[in-house]
């Protein structure tokens, strides 16, 4: 056996052609790689290639390409859900907690810093949970947090750039962002984020491309969505935008909801973002449809809650899917849940330890 050792090869500024397998050890490496919307027209097995046009990966075995699945992880998320603050027949400043992964009734995780409604906007790194906006007395512009792994009472985070209520939020493993929302009247379209390790106050991210308050949104760790909502004079919308949560800039069109409606909850796994219902402008809808969030375009339809209603909360922990609280013309207490990669209904999950609307969830551990 000869050693041959070779520092550099080149063939100027060409790619080298190794008619055959280059070996590594015990497999061989791999020899060729595509990124295209389409189908490569020659190829060998064992090539890869990134299809562009659905965002997924690909590799050819036996003369037939097949999709590799490929799941991100999700640090952001949890197996903790948050359910904070609403409103029952008055502001309620109560936190409560469940174990998204093992049906149960809600516990007492601790309080806000005050008894602020309706609906604030929450986030999550994973480990710390924020809570921005609300109304006490005017638009309250306070953020509160709380590490989600300790039960206790919530701190102060600092500042909103604008006070405002019914505004949304989603999140990354650093980074919240907060759109949209009421300052009285009109609606407002502004962004703006924190880092959520950091207490501070908010920056300004960008705006969205229409003044939206009630609306609600989700992430799947790089491209954060808001869909649904409302403003002065046009009923409840369907419209969804996104923004790339690491780049500050303006919301961009996504596509839009089965179903118009303000006041629904979102979440997401590291691939789905699934949207639940609301209110359309005339009843309370039990709707949930579902977009996949690297692939901008409409929703299409998930399955249907257990209750119609709107003003609830919602968690994940990327693979499951919480709903909580929120109102039919009545309070309600009830959780129900779904597996976010298989549509269908949901099912009962438990129940809340009071019947709440205006409220608000995240997940960590």
């Amino acid at each position: 056996m000869s050693t041959l050792k070779v520092d550099s090869i080149s063939n100027s500024n060409s790619a080298i052609d190794f008619p055959n397998n280059v070996q590594a050890g015990n497999g061989t490496v791999e020899r060729e790689y595509y990124s295209q919307t389409s189908e490569p027209s020659i190829s060998s097995n064992a090539a890869l290639w990134w299809d562009a046009a659905t965002v997924t990966q690909k590799i050819k075995i036996s003369g037939e390409w097949w999709t590799v699945s490929i799941i991100p992880p999700t640090p952001f998320l949890g197996d903790r859900g948050i359910v904070a603050g609403g409103y029952t027949t008055s502001s309620q400043n109560q936190i409560q907690y469940i174990t998204i992964s093992t049906p149960g009734n809600g516990t007492d995780f601790g309080d806000l810093t005050d008894t602020r409604n309706p609906w604030n906007a929450a986030v999550s790194n994973g480990s710390r949970g924020c809570f921005a906006g609300g109304y006490l007395g005017d638009y309250s512009n306070v953020i509160d947090y709380i590490t989600i792994s300790t039960p206790g009472n919530a701190l102060d985070f600092g500042d909103l750039t604008v006070g405002r209520y019914n505004n949304s939020g989603c999140s990354d493993a650093t980074r919240g962002v907060f759109a949209g929302g009421s300052e009285g009247s009109p609606e407002t379209n502004t962004i703006d984020y924190i880092t959520i390790a950091t207490t501070g106050n908010a920056l300004d991210f960008g705006d969205l491309s229409l003044a939206t308050n009630s609306m609600a949104g989700c992430s799947d760790g790089i491209k954060g969505l808001f869909g649904g909502g409302q403003r002065s004079g046009s009923g409840a919308l369907s419209l969804i935008e996104y923004v790339i949560i690491q780049t500050t800039g303006d919301a961009t069109d996504f596509g839009n909801l089965t179903v118009g409606r303000r006041l629904p909850a979102a979440l997401a796994s590291a691939t789905r973002g699934v949207w639940a219902g609301g209110f359309d402008g005339t009843n309370y809808i039990n709707v949930m449809d579902y977009v996949t969030i690297a692939t901008t375009g409409n929703a299409t339809d998930f399955g249907d809650l257990t209750v119609a209603r709107g003003a609830f909360a919602a968690s994940s922990n990327g693979t499951r899917g919480t709903w909580a609280g929120g109102t039919d013309n009545t309070n309600q207490n009830v959780i129900d849940y779904i597996t976010i990669a298989t549509t269908g209904n949901a099912t009962d999950f438990g129940d809340l330890n009071a019947a709440i609307r205006y409220t608000t969830g995240c997940s960590g551990d």
